[in-house]
């Protein structure tokens, strides 16, 4: 029904979609409901679990009955208003104080509840879920964006879960290399996510030091100056760390550093699901083909799209990074997965089962170019 009636009223439906981007606070809020519910019905072990439940049960399910978004904004009226309209670029700065009072509030939670190990691992995976969906996916939106107020609404997020290479590697090394040998957050046809994942968090630490040394020397700067913008991101993420140990003691340390884990960790997987098994061509002229639609994974599933500021229209992202979330466009002829991010994160743990999804969809790409799928191992 939903989907009947967004291809008769495409702008019903985008007004719709502007204020249901708002349920990027449901995860937040999810971890005060647990709370409530456990404090009502007891098992605060089982409902520290909840939103970790919700995430990875409830929205796959509900993904498949509302079905996906076929709208995409006319380019000629519609992209130019939305594109320009505030409530947008002010819903994704306003993360920044959300995502802050989250970690403020779940470590209190977590060092005055009575839990076992195991209601403390559910806090931990509940409150990096959280992070993953409002400062990484957040910040990745903010980063691409040229006004500074973005630009360091973006930094703060992601150094809220020590993260902050992702700033300057995501933007100046994955968009560069995506889809090719050089890039550690393209996974190869083949490749386990427990492969993938250590080579992706060293090489994304190393690469954004590099990257930005690169810059400076350029400007005949040193490093290690002040002009190094990951020396003050790295800075506030150490700062925050202090402060969890201030109020909490070597416990807060520990709260901040797996929550912080734990959202970059997702990250990792969602790089592993966006690219894996695509590669760009290779030229006659020893460079790669220009990235473009055919070069990510995409999935237009509606509600994990209004949860991610429609980061799962990646294909789109990719060909055309500055384009701004609510105007990023589905197409059919990209490689297409089989459900939301939520899922293909499960599937993604498993490997023989992520192998039985998608190595046929990979294979089927690149169907009567089988040297390119050998390339690409």
């Amino acid at each position: 029904m939903l989907t009947a009636l967004s291809s008769h009223h495409s702008h019903w439906m985008i007004t719709v979609k502007k204020y249901a981007y708002l349920l990027v606070a449901l995860p937040a809020a999810l971890l005060v409901l647990s709370e409530w519910l456990w404090n009502q019905f007891g098992y605060t072990n089982l409902f520290a679990f909840f939103v970790v439940f919700f995430v990875y049960v409830l929205v796959p399910i509900f993904d498949h009955l509302i079905g996906q978004d076929p709208v995409n904004p006319n380019e000629e009226e519609e992209v130019p208003r939305l594109s320009n309209e505030t409530f947008y670029r002010v819903l994704t700065v306003l993360c920044l104080p959300m995502q802050l009072a989250t970690i403020a509030w779940g470590g209190h939670v977590f060092m005055t509840t009575d839990m076992s190990w195991v209601g403390q691992l559910g806090w931990l995976l509940s409150v990096g879920t959280v992070g993953a969906i409002v400062a990484i996916n957040v910040g990745h939106e903010l980063i691409h964006k040229d006004p500074l107020i973005e630009q360091w609404a973006g930094g703060a997020l992601l150094a809220s879960v020590f993260y902050a290479g992702f700033k300057v590697e995501h933007v100046r090394g994955h968009h560069v290399h995506v889809s090719t040998p050089e890039d550690a957050s393209s996974s190869r046809y083949g490749q386990s996510l427990y492969a993938f994942l250590p080579h992706a968090y060293l090489h994304n630490l190393l690469n954004a030091w590099k990257l930005e040394a690169k810059r400076l020397t350029r400007k005949g700067f040193s490093a290690f100056s002040w002009r190094n913008e990951l020396v003050w991101w790295y800075g506030l993420s150490i700062a925050m760390t202090i402060g969890c140990g201030l109020l909490w003691g070597w416990m807060g340390v520990f709260y901040f550093l797996a929550q912080s884990f734990i959202a970059f960790t997702l990250l990792e997987v969602i790089n592993y699901v966006e690219h894996y098994g695509l590669h760009r061509r290779k030229l006659e002229n020893g460079r790669y083909e220009r990235t473009d639609i055919h070069h990510s994974w995409n999935s237009n599933y509606l509600l994990t799209n209004l949860f991610l500021f429609q980061l799962q229209r990646h294909s789109d992202h990719h060909a055309y990074p500055k384009r701004r979330y609510q105007v990023l466009r589905h197409h059919d002829e990209s490689p297409q997965l089989p459900s939301g991010y939520a899922t293909m994160i499960v599937l993604a743990l498993i490997p023989p089962l992520w192998f039985k999804v998608m190595n046929p969809r990979v294979e089927s790409y690149y169907q009567g170019e089988e040297h390119q799928l050998e390339t690409a191992q």
